[in-house]
């Protein structure tokens, strides 16, 4: 692979232990974010429920009970151009979206509750605004226990030292619809112009894109007292809830420098004791190399200490394929009937890297086991594909998305081979 000119063979899927059982275009609007949940109805369908990239479109809701013959069954669209929801989740038959705008102080900025016991008529039933003057809004939300939305999100009465330190860790109570509230909120000292730490220095000033703000916020029932928070350039934290309304910081890991930051998201691997960190790559052509899957040791849990990373491809090859090339998200373990949950295996997606499988039986030589790259979407705007997210089901179908036009891909993973 090494003498190949990937950049001139971007259209060949390259693929390994995972086969395409079908591709969605969506009725032509693939571009899509980092939400994915499945729903199974009533009547005993198989719902997975996308949240987009950007207007016009909001979610989207695949049939995808026949995973060989997906079928759109509703498509919403968003209030306003300059917005975008890119995270949901959903329990039952309630689904919690959020909305990130353009223009901070805009009124739409917050989250949306819907009843989607019919999929193709979804309900709203309440909404949380998240609007303020310095506010984008929520870019991301964790709502798997029925009860409380953790997001990283700004605040009306939140003002940060610097316009990209606005989204702070927030939880919040939608125990009652009707009544929704804030429970509790933290933020990395210094950001703050009410804070008396000093403000913590950028470190690297000209790189445009980083801040100290909250990004994946997870929580599990296996440690319902802990939150897996990323921090962009803030790197990883664990963080102590067992009084919400006071989140405290148990411990902290930063690659920051020498790395470029923005830290996305943090896996516990439960019965491990082992952290999964993935930085995001957001410059194309690997300008922010490296951007990687770290593997930590947990076993203390004040001390956290970086052991491997899962491999990925190389840099020479795939940096020159068009567009970003790098870690990502992963598949989260979400705690769902209908989710893949594996201490082992861990699966994420790399941009125009594809969609990748690792196994972690030895932490300190992960093993690449599975990946499967598309061929470049028709029209894609990079020339190559950008899948953007990942989800695994519990029978280990993955369901991934490309961040531009490509879609919904559902691909079948043997891990016996």
């Amino acid at each position: 692979m090494a003498n190949v000119d990937l950049r001139a063979h971007a259209d060949r899927t390259l693929a390994r232990n995972m086969k395409l059982l079908s591709q969605h275009e969506l009725n032509g609007f693939g571009g899509m974010g980092e939400g994915m949940s499945i729903q199974m109805t009533k009547d005993g369908r198989r719902i997975i429920w996308l949240a987009h990239e950007a207007a016009p479109k909001n979610f989207t809701a695949v049939d995808v009970t026949d995973p060989r013959k997906p079928k759109v069954v509703v498509q919403t669209d968003l209030p306003m151009s300059k917005m975008r929801s890119n995270s949901l989740d959903v329990v039952g038959d309630i689904m919690a979206v959020a909305y990130q705008v353009e223009e901070r102080g805009a009124k739409e900025a917050g989250f949306e509750l819907f009843d989607v016991s019919v999929p193709e008529n979804p309900r709203s039933i309440a909404f949380f605004s998240a609007a303020g003057p310095h506010s984008r809004g929520v870019h991301q939300l964790w709502f798997v226990d029925g009860e409380y939305i953790h997001m990283a999100s700004g605040a009306d009465d939140f003002t940060p030292h610097r316009p990209m330190d606005d989204q702070i860790y927030r939880i919040i109570d939608v125990r009652n619809p009707t009544s929704i509230k804030e429970v509790g909120r933290w933020w990395l000292p210094g950001t703050s112009v009410t804070d008396t730490e000093p403000l913590p220095p950028l470190d690297y000033p000209g790189f445009a894109g980083g801040g100290f703000r909250a990004h994946n916020t997870n929580v599990y029932p296996e440690k319902p007292d802990r939150c897996y928070l990323g921090y962009l350039d803030g790197g990883a934290m664990v963080m102590d809830i067992s009084d919400k309304s006071k989140p405290r910081m148990v411990c902290r890991w930063d690659n920051s420098p020498p790395n470029l930051g923005f830290t996305h998201t943090m896996l516990p691997l439960f019965g491990r004791d082992l952290l999964i960190v993935t930085d995001e790559s957001i410059k194309p052509n690997a300008e922010d190399w490296p951007k990687l899957a770290w593997v930590l040791d947990h076993r203390v849990e004040s001390a956290p200490l970086p052991i491997s990373t899962l491999p990925l491809p190389p840099k020479d090859i795939f940096a020159k394929r068009g567009g970003r090339f790098g870690a990502h998200n992963l598949h989260e373990n979400q705690p769902s009937p209908y989710s893949f949950r594996s201490n082992n295996v861990v699966i994420g997606t790399f941009f125009n890297g594809g969609v990748r499988a690792y196994d972690l039986s030895d932490p300190y030589r992960p093993e690449e086991i599975a990946y499967y790259v598309p061929a470049a979407p028709t029209l894609s705007p990079v020339g190559a594909i950008q899948l953007n997210d990942v989800f695994v089901d519990e029978h280990g179908l993955v369901y991934t998305v490309d961040r531009h036009v490509g879609g919904l891909y559902i691909l079948e993973m043997n891990l016996r081979s």
